[in-house]
């Protein structure tokens, strides 16, 4: 039976691959008690994906039938234990797993109609050479499994298929895959966007207070100078201006002459920048500005008094204040709508986007449209909300992903094919070295 088994190697090395999913019909096969240290609930975990000790007993008596029915129904438990299934079947569960922290890494997911057009297809559960329900429940009764058994091992099949087939000899190198898997998926999403305006608030005086007694310091009245200013007229010269400077300036200024009073700021400025940077740079001690052409005349300026930067009072700040408050009160609301109705939100359903094209969504700018596309195909979550810069905020749920390519992911033969050769490369022992793999089993 070892000669037949070291013969017939390359088709034995296909079989671990199989999980619960493989043999409709096979019985349950079990092997005694065995030892799972701490961690009873589960006999390994390979990154971030546990492997539980009910899927190891599937997975070993399915493969257990898979050699019985090769030796004819001559295979015992304790051949089983020779030829080391117990080994094998943890061994292709560990190898599963890896391949599934590798799909939750590229954000690779199986969708509902990509799960249910594989099952309406398999003959098993057809009648009258159509998919039958009635069929698809009795015949998965018959096996001891249920319905949400069966369609969780066939999702982790299809997941598994669909992530090697990025690893056809016709693809690009593993270093570059990284890239290609996410160019190379369109998602099918129902989206719905939420704005600000959305959010109605009722006067807060008592919140209102406490975010500017929070903020206060933010809140301040700019620095301000008081100026007195003669304007010499357009007939005016220079030598007129620099004279009427030097009696201004000596105190000695005809009483005839008009003064007149300003008060001027950074935002409340009466002369071009220049002029007014000269301004500011007046102190009390040398108060007196040379004159300066405005325009078609001269002025000269004294600064009276400098009136530095201070805070203001609550009710100098209550109109800016407010209207950041309800800014930022808008903001938390519309995240807290966004938290609470992620999950079940209808919206709209989008054509297949990619994350290489602009595609244009209703009710989103063009902007906002590649922000979002940007921000979606980063994101590792099948369900959620994304904020974008402008303050909206997207709800979206994946309903279908697809790999670009030709072929589909889910051809039997194909598959099968392509996980007997990947596991004489190095894929595998990459995969090995990127996920730490524990086992808690103790005797196999």
């Amino acid at each position: 039976m070892i000669t037949w088994m070291q013969h017939h190697r390359k088709y034995l090395v296909i079989t671990i691959w199989i999980s619960t999913i493989a043999f409709i019909g096979a019985g349950f096969v079990g092997w005694g008690q065995y030892s799972y240290g701490d961690k009873a609930s589960a006999v390994a975990k390979v990154g971030d994906v546990s492997i539980t000790a009910e899927e190891l007993q599937k997975t070993y008596s399915n493969l257990f039938n898979q050699y019985n029915q090769l030796f004819q129904g001559k295979l015992d438990e304790k051949q089983a234990q020779q030829f080391g299934l117990q080994r094998q079947a943890l061994k292709s569960l560990v190898d599963q797993a890896l391949i599934l922290n590798l799909a939750q890494s590229y954000n690779i997911t199986v969708s509902d109609q990509e799960l249910f057009n594989i099952i309406k297809n398999q003959k098993a559960f057809s009648k009258a050479g159509s998919f039958d329900k009635q069929v698809y429940a009795e015949v998965l009764r018959q096996n001891r499994l249920t319905i949400k058994e069966y369609e969780t091992g066939m999702r982790k099949e299809l997941l598994i298929q669909k992530t090697l087939y990025l690893f056809t000899p016709e693809a690009r190198t593993l270093e570059n895959n990284a890239i290609a898997s996410a160019q190379g998926v369109a998602d099918k999403i129902e989206y719905k966007l939420l704005t600000p305006t959305m959010i109605a608030l009722a006067t807060d005086e008592t919140g209102l207070k406490a975010f500017w007694e929070k903020h206060q310091n933010e809140f301040k009245k700019e620095a301000s100078y008081d100026l007195s200013i003669i304007h010499m007229g357009n007939q005016a010269t220079q030598n007129d201006a620099l004279r009427r400077y030097i009696d201004f300036k000596k105190g000695t200024l005809d009483p005839s002459v008009n003064v007149s009073k300003a008060t001027v700021t950074s935002q409340n400025n009466l002369f071009a920048p220049e002029l007014f940077q000269e301004i500011s740079a007046l102190t009390t001690d040398k108060p007196f500005l040379k004159p300066r052409k405005v325009g078609d005349e001269f002025i000269v300026i004294k600064l009276n008094a400098l009136n530095p930067a201070s805070k203001k009072t609550y009710e100098e700040a209550k109109q800016e204040a407010n209207a950041l408050y309800l800014n930022e009160m808008k903001k938390s609301k519309l995240q807290e709508l966004a938290q609470n109705s992620y999950k079940t939100f209808s919206g709209t359903v989008s054509d297949f986007i990619m994350h290489t094209q602009s595609t244009p969504l209703g009710g989103l700018s063009a902007e906002e449209s590649t922000e979002f596309t940007e921000k979606l195909f980063a994101s590792k979550q099948k369900q959620g909300f994304l904020t974008l810069k402008s303050g909206n905020v997207i709800l979206y749920n994946v309903l279908e992903q697809k790999l670009l390519q030709d072929k589909a992911v889910a051809e039997e033969n194909t598959a099968m094919k392509l996980k007997g050769n990947l596991l004489n490369q190095k894929l595998m022992k990459m995969l090995e070295s990127k996920y730490p793999i524990k086992i808690y089993a103790e005797g196999i």
